[in-house]
């Protein structure tokens, strides 16, 4: 695989060297002033990073949106792959990400030459590949989707054209149960956090919570999709919860999106699909988790670590890209950066 992050350099600071009384807030919005940057938070990002952040969105959303500002420095708070994007579709720009090693267990299901010799495997297929890859395994593919756009790009396709989705087998299936696709096939992967959930402990949950509806990621399980009165990726689930004039919902995604959820449709509940043991907080990405403001506020200081994207490899990786955009409708409208 590509490396393409640039770490640290041995003169860079440290977490032990700052000041515990550091206001770093301020020091953080000071630096986005002085650099021109923009600050992207995932919806699975703490809260206070997702207060801090000029966009708060799914990844492909928030690329889009810094590619659209004039803004010279990215700083993602997501994991690996979305810094890659950006870099992807904004060569220009300078991209920091907080933590090296915030990585995704679908990235790592998916090694680029076990997806090659895959490819290899089917040459008639055209490869659909979920945007949780790599830059090498985008690369690879013909047309990169999302969870709010692959089931629309499928059904672009002729219906006879075979197709390899990876690397998320779940969603997988359900974009293949949803437009029929027999002739669609999975690679083995999925996401260590929504495979998580217990459908039994969801039962119950519900049992408990008969006027609730659940909502759910298609990265779940199909055993917690037949449960979910929704299905949608994480945008889609924002606004079903904050449109539908249910006042409860129990929520099988990462939890850290409840946080916009509250802040878009406050007066309603939210409640966390359950674990196996019915309590746990195994749905809470660990990747994800690895961001904080000391790493935020670092990476602007040392200005790494930096996605470095190979000019050859990024080109590649920018048609399926490119591909996928084509069918999804207009970018967003160019705006100053905050």
């Amino acid at each position: 695989m590509t490396e393409t992050i640039q770490l640290p350099d041995a003169t860079a600071r440290k977490e032990a060297d700052l000041d515990p009384t550091l206001d770093l807030e301020a020091e953080i919005n000071r630096l986005r002033k002085e650099r021109n940057a923009i600050i992207l938070a995932h919806y699975y990002q703490d809260d206070e990073i997702q207060d801090l952040a000029d966009f708060v969105g799914d990844s492909l959303d928030l690329s889009r949106k810094a590619a659209a500002t004039d803004a010279d420095v990215i700083v993602f708070c997501g994991v690996r792959f979305m810094g890659e994007v950006a870099k992807i579709l904004s060569p220009q720009k300078t991209v920091l990400i907080p933590d090296a090693e915030a990585g995704c267990s679908l990235e790592d299901s998916c090694p680029p030459d076990q997806f090659k010799a895959y490819r290899e495997k089917y040459p008639d297929h055209l490869a659909l590949t979920y945007i949780n890859c790599s830059a090498d395994v985008k690369a690879l593919s013909d047309i990169i989707v999302t969870s709010s756009n692959a089931e629309a790009i499928v059904n672009q396709l002729p219906k006879d054209q075979p197709i390899l989705f990876a690397p998320d087998r779940h969603l997988g299936a359900y974009i293949k149960r949803k437009t029929g696709r027999d002739n669609m096939e999975l690679w083995p992967g999925s996401c260590i956090i929504h495979e998580q959930f217990s459908e039994r402990e969801l039962i119950k949950l519900k049992v408990r919570h008969p006027n609730a509806r659940v909502a759910a990621h298609p990265e779940c399980p199909e055993q917690i999709l037949q449960q979910a009165d929704h299905v949608g990726s994480t945008r889609m689930l924002l606004d079903y919860v904050t449109n539908d004039p249910a006042q409860e919902f129990i929520i099988a995604t990462e939890p850290h999106i409840i946080h916009q959820m509250q802040l878009d449709a406050p007066g309603k509940t939210f409640i966390p699909a359950p674990g196996a043991d019915g309590q746990c907080d195994c749905a809470n990405c660990p990747f994800m988790a690895k961001n904080t403001l000391e790493k935020l506020y670092l990476c602007m200081v040392n200005d790494a670590p930096a996605v470095t994207i190979p000019e050859t490899l990024r080109v590649d990786a920018l048609k399926p890209l490119e591909r996928m955009l084509d069918m999804s409708g207009p970018a967003p409208a160019k705006t100053e950066a905050a």
